[in-house]
């Protein structure tokens, strides 16, 4: 006999006047959490009741009804409309929408009506958000109207409107709230949902990933470049910026790199074609130059422009000022803030003054040139003053000419004898890009003079901070070629003093921690030296046996080339196989020597330095070196950018070096061996375009400039 379903029965509903409702103590919250009462009241008042209160009669002893309600389920809706009475907003007597309960236990209610209450899933929150700004809302009106800040509304609404089908995976749990912020980088939807089918392959879908892919043609707003030409100006040229809303981006990427190297370019132009009109004979434009690009050329001396009467009123002023301010609190422990601060103002205009503009000898800046570039700051950086070898005596040929490879250039007037500065715009052709074979080729030569050019500035660096070592290489160098005929040809340290040029620009050499040590020490005994080469004599034997040392060394670090550059297997060139392999073995010996570390000298593999310049054995050879096979079966199944970009990341911090960067145990097989004789290192196992062959010039000792 089949058994009768129990029919279920509901609470009414009614109306109850507000001042018949009392709050019950069977209500099981305790904790406050969530909206407040004053924005639930607000709420209220704006949207009235939204949800019936849960209320039961209230009993006298004899268990007859009271005519009064207790609420053991909608407190706080209760204390929102008990806030609204006391406010005046609505009257005692107001009818509150309830449904009364029958039996049971109040606290039970209590908790089940919080139990089983379920929030709104953040997409849904996010699409009614959308809605609400389709519907005309601002996103401050919609901001005031759920109690949070308008930035988090932004926030929301990007997230609304990344590609349906992520918010769609996201729906289902399989994209995390961090993975779509970070795809809300962009609003291209085929771009986003491309990267996610390639990282949800990959297993490469950390937010930072995505964000990198997504941004990976554009350039941050933090790049020199952008901070030169400005973001205002970018957009206002139609540039687009990408923003990302949930983490700090630097200002964004700019999207548009070819209008942005334009724009860079024609700023560049009009401040160099300003400065021409202070008579110099020729500009080099760049947005950086190379290091060492001052090399071989002459530095002419120019003097500080004087202030005027006014600039100099107000230095006096100034200087007045501090000096006051200086003795009224020289006995206070700690200064007051505002005066504190005002001296910081007196400090910074005062400097503002030292900072002159110089004045040269017209002869002089009609031979000589000025280098325009973009500091790391995005600030413009105007270097004159330098004299090339050929002006040095002055041209009798009327016309100006143009080096090759210049981008633009001016000429002399027709029919004038007024010279026009040439302004010359730099600008190189990409390396082309390495084929992506399945050998694991030789390094290119070129990455590898790269590689060698940081190991040598390093490298002298290193060698100035051991005196001792120092002379002993001089010393070394110089009986060399004193007692061994041509035994010198190939010496990693070239006396003469001659410092050798870098064949190629390592990218980040200029900038690197070696370069600036080295500058930084140059400056620092150029500043003790004296002016005049006819006082040098008496300046060094004033100096003490430490710092002759000290200076000895510096001198001689210039002259360290431990510089690979190839060689023709004929000996057909201006440098021979016995010469090149001669040098890097007694670099190698210096740099024992000094305890050169690469890795403390600062660099790093990354896609520009190395990974990107290689091939992909190449790279998956470097991630099991310092990572284990298990790492590099991460990331070979990645295309090579791709794996590049995922490599970089997985050296970070790991010490890796490459081959021609690390310190040899000098029982290994000699670094520049030849070729055609087998056990070579890899790294210089290629072959070499025999260019610019001239017959080796045997070393001779030159003296000491």
């Amino acid at each position: 006999m089949t058994k009768a379903v129990q029919k279920i029965t509901l609470s009414p509903s009614r109306d109850i006047p507000f001042n018949k409702l009392v709050l019950s103590q069977s209500n099981v919250r305790r904790v406050k959490a969530g909206v407040s009462i004053e924005q639930l009241a607000e709420s209220i008042a704006q949207r009235t009741l939204l949800q019936s209160l849960s209320v039961r009669a209230v009993v006298d002893a004899d268990d007859n009804e009271t005519g009064m309600f207790e609420v053991p389920a909608g407190g706080r809706r209760y204390r929102a409309l008990e806030l609204l009475v006391k406010q005046k907003r609505m009257s005692k007597t107001q009818a509150v929408p309830c449904v009364v309960r029958e039996g049971g236990i109040a606290a039970d209610d209590s908790v089940a009506e919080n139990d089983e209450r379920v929030g709104l899933h953040p997409l849904d929150q996010f699409r009614a958000f959308q809605t609400l700004r389709d519907l005309g809302m601002t996103e401050e009106n919609i901001a005031a109207r759920h109690f949070v800040n308008p930035a988090i509304v932004k926030q929301r609404l990007r997230l609304a409107s990344v590609s349906p089908k992520l918010l769609e995976v996201y729906a289902e749990d399989g994209i995390t709230l961090e993975q779509l912020m970070a795809f809300s980088v962009t609003a291209d939807h085929a771009r986003q949902e491309q990267v996610w089918e390639n990282v949800s392959r990959s297993g490469y879908d950390e937010p930072y990933q995505i964000r990198r892919l997504l941004t990976e043609n554009t350039v941050r707003g933090s790049d020199r470049r952008a901070q030169f030409v400005g973001r205002d100006a970018y957009q206002q040229a139609g540039g687009g910026v990408l923003r990302d809303l949930f983490e700090h981006d630097e200002c964004g990427w700019l999207q548009d790199v070819v209008l942005l190297d334009r724009l860079v370019t024609e700023k560049l132009k009009a401040e160099a074609e300003a400065i021409a009109a202070e008579g110099w004979k020729w500009i080099s434009v760049a947005v950086e130059f190379s290091y060492g690009h001052t090399q071989g050329l002459r530095g002419i001396e120019g003097k500080p422009v004087d202030p005027s009467p006014e600039e100099q009123a107000t230095i006096d002023a100034l200087n007045a000022e501090q000096a006051k301010l200086e003795t009224d609190y020289q006995d206070a422990d700690e200064l007051p803030d505002e005066i504190d601060r005002r001296l910081g103002e007196i400090e910074a205009a005062l400097a503002a003054f030292e900072n002159r503009p110089m004045h040269y000898d017209p002869t002089e800046i009609a031979r000589a040139g000025v280098f325009i570039s973009i500091d790391s700051e995005g600030r413009l950086s105007v270097d004159r003053g330098y004299v090339r070898p050929e002006d040095e005596v002055p041209a009798t040929d009327c016309d100006v000419g143009q080096d090759a490879g210049a981008f633009s250039t001016e000429g002399q007037e027709e029919g004038t004898s007024v010279q026009r500065t040439v302004i010359a715009v730099a600008g190189g052709a990409p390396d082309a890009e390495e084929d992506d074979e399945d050998a694991a080729r030789p390094l290119p030569d070129r990455l590898i003079t790269e590689l060698t050019a940081h190991r040598t500035l390093a490298l002298r660096d290193a060698l100035a901070e051991h005196p001792a070592i120092a002379f002993q290489a001089v010393l070394h160098n110089f009986v060399l070629t004193a007692f061994y005929r041509f035994a010198s040809s190939g010496s990693s340290l070239e006396i003469g003093l001659h410092t050798p040029t870098f064949p190629a620009q390592a990218p980040g050499l200029r900038e690197s921690a070696s370069a600036k040590a080295v500058e930084a020490r140059h400056e620092s005994w150029k500043a003790r030296l004296p002016k005049g080469e006819k006082d040098l004599w008496d300046a060094l034997t004033a100096l003490d046996g430490a710092a002759q040392a000290s200076l000895f060394a510096h001198c001689a670090s210039f002259a360290v080339n431990a510089v690979y550059e190839p060689t023709n297997r004929y000996n057909q060139g201006r440098f021979s196989a016995h010469g090149g392999r001669t040098r890097l073995d007694q670099a190698n010996v210096l740099a024992r020597a000094v305890g050169l570390d690469m890795v403390q000298a600062g660099w790093r593999p990354t896609v520009d330095s190395y990974l990107g310049r290689v091939t992909k054995p190449r790279i998956l050879e470097a991630i099991r070196e310092a990572k284990g096979e298990s790492s590099a079966q991460l990331i070979d199944h990645l295309k090579k950018a791709d794996m590049a970009k995922e490599a970089e990341r997985l050296l970070d911090g790991s010490g890796w070096l490459p081959e021609p960067l690390r310190l040899l145990d000098p029982d290994a097989a000699p670094v520049g061996q030849e070729r055609e004789a087998g056990p070579l290192p890899e790294f210089i196992a290629d072959e070499v375009d025999p260019e610019n062959a001239r017959d080796d010039d045997p070393q001779r000792l030159d003296a000491a400039e």
